[in-house]
């Protein structure tokens, strides 16, 4: 089952602001998530999850076939 990832505004103006290590790393990060559906929050409300990477760290929260990431960081 393919399941799609929405970015949150602050998420997108992060990624933008990062140099491309960074955002290869965040883009891996969310990809980690995005594969380990059992690890996502509860789908709706305001349940939040947050995955690290080596240097990175992304949250987000579920939605039935997905997440949406809504904060990114990175300490490269």
């Amino acid at each position: 089952m393919p399941y799609e990832v929405d970015l949150a505004n602050r998420a997108e103006d992060a990624l933008g602001e990062l140099p491309p290590e960074g955002r290869q790393e965040v883009m891996e990060t969310i990809a980690a998530a995005l594969v380990r559906p059992c690890a996502w929050p509860k789908p709706g409300g305001w349940h939040v999850a947050v995955v690290f990477g080596p240097c990175s760290w992304v949250s987000f929260t579920a939605f039935l076939g997905g997440i949406e990431v809504i904060d990114v960081g990175w300490a490269g």
